[in-house]
């Protein structure tokens, strides 16, 4: 694994030994977390396929710069930071984006195309409006606890296992989790909720792979086949897991998911 700075920010990267595809991966990581989510399993896994893999941690996340700033970030700085790591790639990437990761990518297809992009249990084009209405009816200490998460307050760790996983997760595993788990900025939340969501008509389109999980606590299935509607597209759901896909026991199913759907396009 190398890390690398573009334009200040964190990108970490896979190389394998034989590159066997031209588009490289490009990971996009969701709300209080950073790239080394897609480091545990995704990155080695998919450049052992021949894919060199990069995910870069977004503007105040991870090792990125300006943690202090992270308030100030909006959904349009992340998908500023994507464009710039995108465009110093040598070949455009094929975008993976998770929960608000997602988002970005659908935010960043208003101005730029891709070859082919992922969305793993992303907000839905429609927002995180639906997703605020299901946690308050079900789970209000959850969303609470994200809220205070959100403020860079301490939670009980039960509440990350509640929000990532439904699959058995080491305890020693969800530890490390917890304490690389960080606030999000609260301008990117209100930018997901109501003030700058994406719009479907302006987006390049651009083959689509839609997955959900039928455990998601945060962004449920319905949510995810709302996405894949809009889009013209068929959601795909893992049963068994939940909305941390790529740390969840069975995170190899969806890794050769993907890998798979990219073989059939040729990419």
């Amino acid at each position: 694994m190398n890390t690398s700075r573009f334009g200040g920010l964190e990108v970490l990267c896979h190389t394998p030994a034989q590159p066997a595809h031209a588009n490289p991966l490009l990971f996009i990581h969701g709300a209080y977390v950073g790239a080394w989510c897609w480091e545990e399993h995704f990155l080695p896994w998919f450049a052992k396929q021949g894919w060199t893999s990069y995910a870069l941690s977004l503007s105040g996340h991870g090792a990125s710069p300006e943690r202090q700033q992270l308030d100030a970030y909006s959904i349009d700085d992340y998908v500023a930071d994507v464009a710039r790591v995108a465009a110093a790639l040598p070949a455009p990437p094929i975008l993976v984006g998770h929960s608000m990761g997602g988002l970005v990518v659908q935010k960043y297809l208003e101005r730029h195309d891709a070859p082919a992009v992922a969305l793993l249990c992303s907000v839905p084009p429609q927002g995180l409006g639906f997703s605020m209405f299901h946690l308050a009816l079900t789970r209000p200490n959850l969303l609470g606890d994200l809220n205070r998460i959100m403020n860079g307050n301490q939670v009980d760790i039960a509440s990350l296992r509640e929000a990532l996983f439904h699959q058995p997760v080491a305890p020693a595993d969800l530890e490390r989790y917890y304490r690389l788990s960080q606030p999000e900025s609260h301008r990117a939340i209100w930018d997901m909720t109501l003030f700058n969501l994406p719009n479907p008509a302006a987006m390049h389109r651009t083959p689509l792979l839609v997955l959900g999980a039928g455990h998601d606590t945060l962004i449920p299935p319905p949510q995810v086949q709302m996405t894949a509607a809009t889009y013209g597209s068929r959601a795909e759901i893992f049963d068994d897991m939940g909305h941390g896909l790529m740390l969840e026991r069975d995170w190899l199913r969806v890794a050769e998911r993907i890998a798979g759907w990219l073989l059939e396009h040729g990419l």
